[in-house]
């Protein structure tokens, strides 16, 4: 095992794989920008370094700052966590040539997979079944109109280099065409640098199902079952569960067969996702795969009882995995919640500020992911998620009364949360049944709008950014001596240090 980790990432996730660090003895290196200068990974890391200002490409995204702090410190390896750099073949690489171990796929790999035209291909290839549509990009609209017709409208156009919802427009009709097309392009080219475009039929009504995969140096793949993910918003999940209420044994078997294939085929190592869309007649369609720890993973581990950090860590060491396939086994389920500092009745604006107070659900089968603590800033300059709140039961009706039962019990003042709303989606009787698809939340719940035709989001969001500036201060002088720190002064073993140069 590793002596030493630098923990590339902020908020929850690096809380989580700090703590998983800290179980198996392995000391940690955080990171952070001056905004999260006393953030909850910061203060909880054995070792903590400013990369720079808060907008994330001076600071998060800055792979020579990243590299640097891990040489210097002596790290022997690097956890990317979710977002940000966890899915960039440069920083792999970057890692790689200065003798780190990226804790992930390799470059090459992440590469194949994070095209999602390549890996259409690498995938059909395999003979897994892919959605209808392009496995080449569309140079420009005349070849998307040509497309659309061949594959039969209502058409999805997505980015080749996408992820997370951008760069995606639903087509109904031909009319449509010119204008989405135009749109997805230019946030394509905004999000990713990158502006092609790829086609694919747009399924009715699927759910979206998608598989944990384990893979170590050795050539083993594993799958641990899958996690239902179709209750999304603008194509971002708000809550996910493991297992899928619909999938048959048979099914199971198959769709976890295939994530297995995936990986083979891309000789992935470590712990990734392979997701599908899931028609109502129970065919099966690859989506893409995402290569690193997925935001939910949480639910995956409390119905297999594997720590997929733990095991991370131990297949980029050189171990083998840490159990077959045959000793994978499913028990109970689990249901996750992602509690995001958003306003769900003003179509889900982000609410920066502080947490005044936090009380987190306890009690049996609840397991609390959170990323802060009171008194902790939310900055306007990162995704909103704050935490994450996990329930287990025997079986889902048991995990939905004991999710039911935290949401009522979890305490936070200062920001507004997506709390209120996950109580009315659990309440939902078609959510109960399991009766849902990606598009529930458009059709049954309808996010609520100001009646003053969107005004009401532009003063929030005004008096939010006031808010967060006021409380984050005037920065820094150039050259001026770093604020003392409170771990260091509880005689913590941190180190505070000015971002390299």
């Amino acid at each position: 095992m590793f002596g030493k980790v630098l923990v590339a990432n902020r908020g929850e996730i690096a809380v989580r794989v700090i703590r998983a660090c800290r179980e198996l003895g392995v000391r940690t290196v955080a990171v952070y920008s001056e905004v999260d200068r006393h953030a909850l990974h910061v203060r909880l890391a054995d070792e903590a370094y400013v990369l720079g200002p808060a907008p994330a490409r001076e600071s998060y995204l800055h792979i020579p700052r990243l590299v640097a702090v891990a040489r210097r410190t002596g790290a022997e390896a690097v956890h990317p966590g979710y977002g940000f750099l966890s899915e960039n073949p440069a920083f792999v690489t970057a890692c790689r040539e200065a003798g780190l171990t990226f804790i992930g796929p390799s470059a090459e790999t992440m590469a194949a997979l994070g095209d999602k035209l390549r890996a259409r291909r690498l995938v059909r290839g395999a003979g897994i079944p892919i959605v209808p549509g392009t496995t080449e990009p569309v140079p420009d609209l005349d070849a998307a109109e040509r497309a659309a017709v061949e594959v039969g409208y209502p058409v999805m156009l997505k980015a080749a280099a996408g992820g997370g919802g951008k760069g995606m427009r639903l087509v109904r009709e031909r009319r449509e065409l010119r204008s989405a097309f135009a749109l997805a392009r230019s946030e394509a080219l905004s999000a990713f640098g990158n502006d092609l475009l790829y086609l694919e039929r747009a399924l009715e009504r699927p759910r979206h199902v998608e598989v944990q995969i384990l893979g170590d140096q050795h050539g083993h793949v594993i799958h641990l079952g899958e996690r239902e993910c179709s209750i999304q918003r603008r194509h971002q999940k708000l809550i996910e569960e493991a297992p899928s209420v619909v999938l048959t044994p048979e099914q199971r078997r198959r769709i976890g067969e295939a994530a297995v294939a995936v990986a083979r085929a891309a000789h992935y190592e470590g712990a990734g996702t392979v997701e599908f869309l899931l028609t109502p007649d129970g065919e099966y369609y690859f989506l893409e795969v995402n290569a690193r720890l997925q935001v939910e993973h949480p639910v995956t581990e409390q119905v297999t009882g594997v720590d997929l950090v733990k095991a991370q860590l131990a297949v980029a060491a050189g171990a083998p995995l840490p159990l077959t396939q045959a000793e994978v086994v499913l028990q109970g389920a689990a249901i996750e919640c992602r509690i995001s500092a958003e306003d769900p009745d003003a179509d889900f604006l982000p609410c920066p500020g502080r947490v005044e107070r936090l009380r987190l659900p306890e009690g049996p089968g609840v397991r609390n992911d959170a990323g802060m603590d009171a008194g902790a800033d939310v900055p306007m300059h990162y995704d909103p998620l704050m935490a994450k709140l996990i329930t287990w039961g025997q079986d889902r009706a048991e995990a939905l009364a004991r999710m039911a039962r935290a949401l009522g019990e979890y305490e936070i003042s200062g920001v507004r949360t997506t709390i209120p709303f996950h109580r009315r989606v659990l309440a939902h009787p078609a959510f109960r049944a399991g009766a849902f698809d990606t598009s529930f939340i458009e059709r049954e719940m309808g996010a609520a709008t100001p009646p003053d035709g969107g005004l009401g989001d532009v003063a929030l969001m005004a008096a939010a950014i006031y808010m967060s500036l006021r409380r984050e201060g005037p920065a820094p002088a150039p050259g001026a001596a770093p604020a003392a720190s409170p771990w260091r002064l509880e005689g913590r073993e941190a180190q505070l240090d000015r971002w390299p140069r």
